[in-house]
């Protein structure tokens, strides 16, 4: 299964969404998500997770832990994407544009909350906002 990183073959694929996996084991975890099974339970509290990478990210919510770095401002972050996220705050980057108008924004739930104007609706399900996301954001 090691050559499939290089070939980029993905021959296990989901029967419920179109994501596709090099190794079955990875088919089996991404399935959690479908069946919301959740079998990482948090020892400090009463969470649990489909997956460990969730528990792990979660654990720093009770150690405090803030691994992430701001190298502009110091500021420090628990996960990567609240770092990412920060950082468009210094460079103005507004990576996520509104299809049906020119508005750009840097936060995706800006852009989710901006999309009312447009809609009417007051909240998207997440199959319509993952759609959203991959179509608007600007590269």
């Amino acid at each position: 299964y090691h050559m499939r990183t290089h070939t980029g073959e993905k021959p296990y694929q989901c029967r419920q969404c179109d994501k596709a996996f090099s190794q079955n084991s990875d088919l089996i975890k991404h399935m959690r998500i479908h069946t919301r099974e959740k079998t990482c339970q948090c020892k400090l509290c009463d969470k649990a997770f489909s997956m460990n990478c969730y528990l792990i990210k979660h654990l720093r919510t009770h150690t405090g832990e803030k691994t992430y770095q701001c190298r502009q401002c110091d500021k420090a972050f628990s996960l990567k994407t609240y770092l990412i996220s920060h950082q468009r705050t210094h460079t103005r980057q507004k990576p996520y544009q509104c299809c049906q108008c020119d508005q750009a924004f840097s936060q995706n739930n800006s852009l989710i909350k901006h999309m009312r104007t447009h809609t009417g609706r007051n909240h998207f399900n997440a199959a319509y906002v993952s759609r959203l996301s991959q179509i608007t954001v600007i590269l």
